[in-house]
């Protein structure tokens, strides 16, 4: 096994023989090897990462890179899934799900490419739905039918009466009307319109619903035989599966029906701004209030090859120093500044296009602010670039690289996926992938770069200050609009049917009638391969854990494989709170972690975080009782992640967070509520349906009505209510004078410790954390939060002992969830929730350091907990 990543002979690497050997690297942080294979015939390219895991991921990739906003790739990723050569029914896709033990299946949709993943821990069910989705993606049967379906179609608004009005129907022409209401999906939008004039990215992939009605069945499938083929097709898999049996499979179920094809599909580079870019535009609002500080600024720049590691880590450098969290000079300036509410869900860095995009506004404005804005973040980045930023803040920033490069993370996606979606962007442009897996060479080079005062000075110069190719967007908004583009569509469907013969009109009466009977088809699933009951294993792996009294106090520790991570969580019941404080619950979880400690203020303790751990919360889990939903339980928890190195400083830290914060900081604590405010109300418009159940769920047990009261459209307008408040002096007072309050009684209940770290060290860190633990005074316990006998008493009377205290957690089974210590990876995750709608199919969607524009269009196979940035959208089925 080599490291070097030089060329190693087949037989080494034991390539299938329609396979050539590339090379192979071994990473030794992540303990994976990654190996590099290329089909003979057809020049397919696929990348294994082998690792000691029994979770095998798979992916097929294809560069699709439409030129125009009719969504075709969006379609076509739906279309494909709906039936195929060896499996000719309407929905494998949905049907594998009940005859699968898959831990993911999905496709996605992005700017330039289109994906089909799946993983399973099971062997047998890994081969079953590897046949499907290779059957699906080269040998889709794309019938009419399901163009008309899933992508678009007219329609008599009464189907079969051919005099009444016509209307535009189909998923994703319906998906893509949803998606394009959220403001956060139209301001990406109209910034990649204009930072990128003449490449792929100035259209809307998804499809613009304006033009999804222009593409034609006949388009599609040029489309489908030209991307989707394996000369354009990028394979990768992961875990303990030989590369060799894999492409196995690729040959005889797909790549040996193929010709190599000489077209080679790319994204070419965007052509330069001479000068900068002030963009005006409109986006609907349907409110009925006033739409003064409505406004959205936003600045954004073009920057460097995302394909270049050099390049890519430095925008990320530079991001990070101005972004990363409140004491970074420019998020401190666009959350102080009195020019709009908050900083706008844009704020970071993209890099999963071919070339780097960082942008950073303000929501809440007004359309004159605009120069006061780029004055402002011009100032700003002048600033660093000619004092520089400190050595210690460089650090820091670099200590969350390598962070992030070590994690194994979860939130819905396989570990194994999220390497090969870190990977998939340079492959797609057809450079090194196994490169920015490996980011270790890098950031030691880096270690070494940031030694020199004038190289972050340089950068904050060259890539932002110095480069004409800069956007600066308006968006303003208008009540009209929305009817305008109603009239226009409207408009648009007369004519249609004006111009219709009698044969068209028989023909879309004769349409609708025919999707209805194939929707109540029923096909024969046996063609589909399954798992029976003897191929799932008899029982559960057990996990080994060890619970003991350190220092007189509890701790629950487990020895897993973190490469080099630390995990420390404290447990606490939450006591009985009346319902002031559970008003102000969410609130609370939000600022402990946010605020300062002790003599420290907000700024060194942000400083602080960035130093020691990779990200530090509190939270609330609410659960009801299996056996009695009307009975509730709930623990507060302070949660962080840290490097090995860091576990000292990473329990130091927590303990200051519960015994040392202050709420004396009001400045600061306007500021936080101002942004919640301002994320909770720009989360309501992809949200409607899910705010709607909840309001519907609020009668039934004493959790559902918390989730209402906290997180629905009660907890919004309390929120509005308690922001109003705020600007007044007095109010302010009061209000941090209540979370002190609430803290002091929060910290009362005694804590339970939990500890995950490697197993040669988990013994060792949990002596070290109790011994700082052991400085707390002995804690005295307190009244149980809700308990089944409080829970019986609430049933018999409507005010029961506490009243209205069950209201609320933030979402289903935690309230109050911090959003974190990485303020860039913050508005990743506000932006990404904005911008990946929730689907039919799921509750809702969270992503994780997946960059701004991370993915464009997700279509979900299975629930998952609310989990990929600008320009998403969740495709729904």
């Amino acid at each position: 096994m080599s490291n070097s990543g030089t060329a190693l002979p087949d037989a080494e690497l034991k390539a299938h023989p329609a396979f050539a050997a590339i090379r192979q690297q071994t990473i030794e942080s992540l303990n994976i090897r990654v190996e590099q294979y290329e089909h003979k015939k057809t020049g397919a390219a696929h990348y294994h990462i082998a690792a000691d895991n029994s979770e095998n991921v798979f992916l097929v990739a294809l560069r699709t890179v439409p030129e125009d906003s009719t969504g075709v790739a969006h379609i076509l990723e739906h279309t494909a899934l709906c039936g195929s050569k060896r499996y000719p029914v309407r929905d494998p896709f949905f049907m594998m799900l009940r005859r699968s033990l898959n831990t993911f299946m999905n496709a996605f949709t992005s700017s330039d490419w289109t994906a089909y993943p799946f993983a399973s821990q099971n062997r047998k069910d890994f081969d079953n739905l590897l046949q499907v989705y290779l059957d699906a993606v080269f040998f889709s049967r794309l019938d009419p039918l399901d163009f008309a379906q899933e992508g678009h179609r007219v329609e008599f608004a009464e189907a079969d009466n051919p005099d009444s009005d016509l209307v535009f129907k189909g998923v994703v022409f319906n998906e893509m009307k949803g998606a394009m209401s959220s403001i956060s999906s139209v301001l990406w939008g109209k910034l990649c319109e204009h930072l990128f004039p003449t490449s792929t990215y100035h259209y809307n992939s998804g499809g613009d619903p304006r033009h999804i009605p222009d593409l034609s069945y006949e388009q599609l499938q040029a489309f489908y035989r030209s991307h989707y083929h394996p000369s354009n097709a990028i394979f990768m898999t992961f875990g303990d599966i030989a590369a060799s049996e894999h492409q196995g499979v690729f040959e005889d179920k797909a790549l040996r029906h193929f010709d190599k094809l000489a077209e080679r599909i790319q994204v070419q580079p965007e052509q330069r701004l001479k000068h900068p870019l002030r963009v005006q535009d409109s986006y609907v609002y349907d409110e009925n209030d006033a739409t003064d500080k409505k406004t959205h600024l936003v600045v954004g720049w073009l920057l460097g090859e995302s394909s270049d590691l050099k390049q890519l880590l430095e925008a990320q450098l530079l991001s990070s120093v101005l972004l990363d969290n409140s004491a970074s000079p420019l998020q401190h300036a666009l959350e102080t500044t009195e020019l709009g509410r908050a900083p706008s869900p844009l704020c970071g860095l993209e890099d999963s296009m071919r070339e780097l995009v960082f942008c950073c506004g303000i929501e809440g404005s007004e359309a004159e602010h605009a120069d006061a804005l780029e004055a402002l973040v011009l100032g700003v980045i002048e600033q660093v670039a000619q004092d520089g930023v400190s050595q210690e803040r460089l650090e820091a920033v670099l200590h969350q690289l390598e962070l992030h490069q070590r994690e194994i993370t979860g939130d819905g996606y396989p570990y194994g996926l999220q390497l090969i979606l870190q990977a998939l962007g340079c492959a797609t442009h057809y450079s090194d992938p196994i490169a920015v897996l490996n980011l270790e060479p890098v950031i030691a080079d880096l270690q070494q770069q940031i030694k020199d005062p004038d190289y972050i000075r340089r950068l904050a110069r060259e890539l932002l200050l110095d480069n004409p190719h800069r956007v600066t967007l308006v968006m303003t908004p208008d009540k009209q609009l929305s009817a305008e583009q109603r009239a226009q569509e409207e408009a648009r469907l007369a004519d249609l049917k004006a111009a219709m013969s009698a044969a068209q009109r028989e023909a879309t009466v004769k349409l609708a009638a025919d999707l209805v009977a194939r929707q109540a088809q029923v096909d024969d699933d046996s063609v589909l391969p399954r798992v029976e009951l003897v191929d799932v294993p008899a029982a559960l792996p057990e996990l080994r854990f060890t619970e003991q009294q350190l220092h007189g106090r509890p701790f629950t520790t487990y020895g897993q494989g973190t490469n080099g991570l630390v995990y420390q969580q404290t447990v606490a019941p939450l006591p009985a709170l009346d319902e002031g404080q559970l008003e102000i619950l969410p609130l609370y979880t939000n600022i402990l972690t946010e605020v300062g400690l002790g003599e420290e203020s907000y700024m060194a303790v942000q400083q602080r975080q960035a130093a020691s751990v990779g990200a530090i919360s509190a939270f609330v889990a609410m659960r009801g009782s299996p056996d009695d939903e009307q009975s509730v339980t709930a623990h507060v928890s302070l949660s962080t992640k840290a490097l090995l190195r860091n576990a000292q400083a990473q329990t130091q830290l927590m303990y200051d967070t519960l015994h040392n914060v202050h709420f004396t900081e009001t400045n600061r604590i306007r500021e936080l509520v101002n942004q919640q405010r301002a994320r909770r109300d720009q989360s309501i418009t992809g949200n409607g349906h899910s705010l709607a159940m909840t309001a519907a769920c609020a009668g039934m047990s004493p959790l559902a009505r918390l989730h209402h009261h906290q997180s629905g459209l009660a907890g919004i307008r309390q929120l509005r209510v308690l922001d109003d408040s705020l600007a007044d002096t007095q109010g302010l007072q009061t209000f941090a004078n209540r979370l002190a309050q609430l803290h002091q009684h929060l910290t009362s209940t005694p804590l339970q410790f939990l500890l995950v770290a490697e197993e040669h060290k988990v013994a060792d860190i949990a002596e070290l954390a109790s011994a700082v633990w052991a400085q707390a005074d002995a804690n005295t316990g307190s009244t149980p939060f809700c308990t089944a006998a409080h829970a019986r008493a609430s049933r018999r009377t409507v005010a029961g002992k506490y009243p209205g205290q069950l209201l609320r957690p933030r979402l289903p089974h935690r309230a109050g969830s911090a959003p974190g210590r990485c303020r860039t990876d913050r508005a990743r995750r506000v932006l990404a929730q904005r911008l990946f709608a929730p689907c039919d199919s799921r509750t809702g969607w969270r992503v994780r350091r997946r960059r701004l524009a991370g993915f464009r269009h997700c279509r979900v196979s299975f629930l998952l907990l609310p989990r990929p940035a600008p320009g998403g959208h969740a495709a729904g089925l």
